[in-house]
């Protein structure tokens, strides 16, 4: 499973003209789910993002979480994340997930985020829509988190 973390000042999601979600300071993520993911994978990538160090402490380093800051958490699933770019010049889609297990597995990261942060610090994109992505990139700050194989 694949995480593009993105730290924002703010970022929404819009589909068919109409805003359906939309936070302030936190993190947006962009989640790849690929064929060899599972619920407790979810659950590891979303503890890694929740507790991932990058908002400013005191001294103007990355060393405060989103926990740390208090901020939001806007979740999108994008398929595209999981492509294969390693060759060639057209992207190959064989190891994302099938639309069935990738559902259900972004429903459980957004579970486990709406149970570690709370759920009105939760936003999230619709699974299968044309969405619209707005955001304002803090830094800019952005890191691609990956776990796969077996939870620890």
């Amino acid at each position: 499973m694949k995480g593009l973390i993105q730290r924002v000042t703010h970022a929404s999601v819009t589909v068919d003209k109409q805003t359906i979600s939309a936070i302030n300071i936190g993190l947006l993520i962009l989640l790849g789910v690929e064929k060899t993911d599972s619920a407790e994978i979810a659950a590891k990538l979303c503890r890694k993002v929740i507790n991932y160090r990058v908002f400013p402490d005191d001294q103007g380093r990355m060393n405060r979480s989103l926990l740390d800051a208090g901020g939001s958490l806007l979740v999108v699933p994008q398929f595209t994340l999981a492509a294969d770019t390693r060759s060639g010049t057209r992207p190959g889609f064989s190891v994302a997930a099938p639309p069935d297990q990738a559902e259900t597995l972004f429903l459980e990261f957004l579970a486990v985020s709406e149970q570690l942060l709370g759920i009105a610090a939760v936003g999230r994109g619709q699974f299968g829509a044309d969405m619209k992505v707005a955001l304002e990139n803090d830094g800019p700050v952005t890191f691609l988190l990956e776990v796969e194989g077996k939870p620890e």
